[in-house]
């Protein structure tokens, strides 16, 4: 059972391959304090993204014998260079730290840049969480990617959260040179409250509220080429009326969102309008894909519906799929290729047709 949860959640971990042995002398360098423990902190980058399932005793840390039965599911990348918990403002804060993926053939390149937010109700998540789906876009070697933490809901309230992303789409544009980057060929992929964030990104370039001059670029451009929203809230006014008809999830939505805001959302009615992507919709705004399913009872189907009114009607190019009877999260090999056709058209000058159909899932 362990391993099939840990073979789904890391398909391929970025450690070295070799055999169990040694994988385990790997222990004693990752256990950076010598306590005989691996905390989360101290875990190797991809590790982090099943820490919870590596962790299999939840005692908040990774035991010799738990590396041990991992071991063999354990393996190494050829095709690309991982730098990993690069501070993008400077201040030492892990929950401010990125991931770069690059393709090892770019010498003399300058690559459009995909840039992943993880999800989590702004409560939880890692960066780590994102490599997957990026390693799916390096496989050409015509993207460079990225993968950011912000701070959480617990240890920073709004807008801390988009004050993060901003500051490290300026550290990444203002460092692209260094990394083999095209500055003017950003798109951002988001997940769930990642989804909101690259919305925001979206929607809110020189907002000055929001691009706030976190980090050591304040004066650097904040404006993304593109935006994927998978799953995520965009009308943090209206979000709970649609969602009212299941009390559960109902009551995980206003957790997540008091938590983030330190009220309730009604409280807070100007906080949650400057929150809320579809305020700052215009007619200049990235281009969008949409991806939600319409039986997600987390994230209401119709807060997507708003997203894409909104961009249609300024006139701003706007791809919305359903994903039938999808809830909240789904994997879908039809949507992982049209989301890499708007990509390459957004970020590579690819033209293309991309459906927007909807997409049944298991067909």
């Amino acid at each position: 059972m362990l391993a099939g949860r840990v073979r789904f959640l890391l398909p391929l971990l970025i450690f070295a391959a070799g055999s169990v042995q040694g994988e385990v002398d790997r222990f004693d360098r990752w256990d950076v304090n010598k306590d005989g423990r691996i905390v989360m902190e101290e875990a190797p980058p991809r590790l982090r993204a099943a820490f919870k399932e590596v962790d299999t005793d939840g005692d908040g840390a990774i035991s010799r014998e738990e590396l041990r039965k991992i071991a063999p599911l354990l393996a190494d990348s050829t095709t690309y260079d991982f730098l990993h918990d690069i501070d993008y403002v400077g201040d030492g804060l892990f929950a401010q730290r990125l991931d770069l993926l690059l393709p090892k053939e770019r010498e003399g390149k300058k690559l459009p840049l995909i840039v992943f937010i993880h999800g989590g109700g702004w409560q939880t998540g890692v960066k780590e969480e994102g490599i997957p789906m990026l390693r799916e876009l390096l496989v050409e070697g015509e993207y460079a990617t990225a993968t950011i933490n912000y701070r959480l809901s617990e240890q920073a309230k709004w807008p801390a959260q988009i004050l993060d992303c901003k500051a490290a789409i300026r550290f990444l544009r203002a460092k692209a040179a260094d990394y083999g980057i095209d500055p003017d060929r950003i798109g951002v992929i988001g997940i769930s409250a990642g989804g909101h964030l690259a919305s925001l990104l979206g929607t809110t370039p020189g907002i000055g509220a929001l691009d706030g001059t976190l980090g050591p670029f304040p004066q650097t451009d904040t404006r993304v080429q593109c935006v994927v929203n998978l799953f995520g809230p965009q009308d943090l006014l209206t979000i709970n009326e649609q969602g009212a008809s299941d009390e559960v999830m109902t009551g995980y939505r206003r957790g997540y969102e008091r938590l983030l805001f330190g009220d309730e959302i009604e409280n807070v009615p100007e906080a949650a309008r400057q929150a809320s992507p579809v305020t700052w919709v215009t007619k200049d705004d990235a281009p969008f894909l949409t991806a939600h399913g319409t039986k997600d009872l987390l994230v209401p189907f119709a807060q997507a519906e708003e997203i894409h009114a909104a961009l249609t009607k300024v006139g701003v190019e706007s791809c919305l799929i359903a994903i039938e009877g999808g809830g909240h999260g789904f994997t879908n090999a039809e949507l992982s290729e049209r989301i890499r056709l708007f990509m390459d058209k957004h970020l590579r000058g690819r033209e293309g047709e991309i459906s927007c159909e909807p997409i049944v899932l298991g067909h």
